[in-house]
């Protein structure tokens, strides 16, 4: 596989590949297939709990970051970055150098669209500085996994999405309301059906608060869209900023293993980023 070992999130790619030979970690549920009102309606109202009473253009966290990849276990600082438009950017500075990531989606993405203009793109790049381009199947549905309100903007501005209601449920030791997302498929064949399967996320709210407890989605090896590595994000110590919701404590979890562990210490919204703020 093309994960050079500087990568601060593919570096644990090979190792999550074989424990899956022997202890496959819980996939997420079948791609829905239909939009249920009750859902969508469920998915709306967490986005407004999340933004608050005005309108959210952009995220910009700063705070302190636990890295594990590996036998490498290193701590330092974050820097996340998110627009409501489509960019969102993480930056570690560690011992070991500087590891970022770039993600970018156009306004409206879908699979069933034409505009090649709408496509996400990304690139990571680790100490050396050398840009390294984002498998287009791990750009469909990663998301702005750091911003929860950045993730449900652009996830309800998806002109295909469906949104499935799987109920309630204990997870992570809290009850908490599934939600089950996905782009539609335009069309029946594998080739489809794997687009489909490749848009799909997980998401699960508090039920008395609607804000988001965690998320979940797989990533892929470079050359192989088929096999699924899970991915969780777990969100804690939501505060109140400028109205909006905002969680100060992230953790990222690759095939059960934490990965990421990210402690906020400020938060700024709609501070005009631009969007060569986002370019590595």
């Amino acid at each position: 596989m093309r994960f050079p070992a500087r990568s601060f999130l593919y570096v644990c790619l090979a190792a999550a590949c074989a424990s899956l030979a022997s202890a496959q970690s819980p996939q997420p549920s079948s791609p829905p297939q239909a939009t249920d009102p009750q859902a969508a309606a469920l998915l709306a109202r967490s986005a407004a709990a999340l933004r608050g009473n005005a309108p959210l253009s952009d995220v910009t966290l700063t705070g302190t970051a636990r890295r594990i990849a590996g036998s490498d276990d290193e701590s330092g600082q974050v820097v996340v970055k998110a627009r409501a438009s489509g960019q969102s950017r993480l930056d570690l500075n560690l011992p070991s150098g500087k590891h970022s990531e770039s993600r970018s989606v156009g306004p409206g993405f879908s699979l069933a669209s034409a505009n090649s203009a709408a496509a996400p793109t990304g690139q990571w790049t680790g100490p050396d500085g050398t840009a390294h381009d984002i498998a287009y199947h791990n750009l469909i549905a990663e998301p702005a996994w750091h911003s929860p309100a950045i993730l449900l903007a652009q996830l309800l501005a998806s002109p295909n999405l469906v949104v499935a209601n799987a109920g309630q449920e204990t997870r992570n030791g809290a009850t908490v309301q599934h939600l089950s997302i996905a782009q539609a498929a335009t069309g029946t064949s594998d080739t489809d059906r794997l687009m489909q399967h490749l848009s799909q996320l997980d998401l699960y709210l508090d039920p008395a608060t609607l804000l988001p407890a965690s998320v979940t989605f797989n990533i892929h090896p470079d050359n192989n869209a088929s096999l699924d590595l899970p991915v969780e994000v777990r969100f804690s110590d939501y505060r109140t900023i400028n109205g909006a919701q905002v969680p100060f404590h992230i953790q990222k979890f690759l095939n059960n293993t934490l990965l990421l562990d990210l402690q906020f210490t400020n938060a700024t919204l709609n501070s005009g980023l631009a969007a060569s703020d986002f370019s590595l």
